[in-house]
């Protein structure tokens, strides 16, 4: 599974990953930094990523599109250092892998995880 660090998270996160056995690149090493959300999911959906990242936008732009591709890891937490909450991160990355890699959107926090698996469908509540 390749992994995509969006830029609102360290580029420290990329290293931490990557020992922790996943293929992981940080945005800044690929783009510009003031790229729009849009760019880097095409770049992440052309090259077979996932996005991890911190920004809810992500999240919209799936539901809005109902693109199954690509997976959207969200972080959610007050510390989103890899000291903080890489543990949860890396338990969930492994536990989710085929999921990931067929198409979701996962929210890590510090005490659970939440799987939805795309494309994203929303519920009326209208009868």
């Amino acid at each position: 599974m390749k992994l995509l660090i969006d830029m609102n998270l360290s580029p420290k996160w990329a290293g931490f990953l990557i020992e922790a056995g996943f293929n992981a690149v940080h945005w800044t090493t690929i783009g510009a930094a003031n790229a729009p959300d849009t760019d880097i999911m095409r770049h992440a959906r052309e090259g077979g990523h996932v996005v991890v990242t911190s920004d809810l936008d992500f999240g919209t732009i799936l539901a809005i599109t109902h693109g199954n591709k690509p997976s959207v890891v969200q972080l959610r937490s007050d510390d989103l250092s890899h000291e903080g909450i890489g543990k949860p991160v890396v338990g969930a990355l492994r536990q989710l892998r085929d999921e990931l890699e067929q198409g979701a959107l996962v929210t890590i926090e510090p005490q659970r995880t939440r799987l939805r698996i795309l494309p994203l469908s929303t519920v009326s509540t209208e009868e």
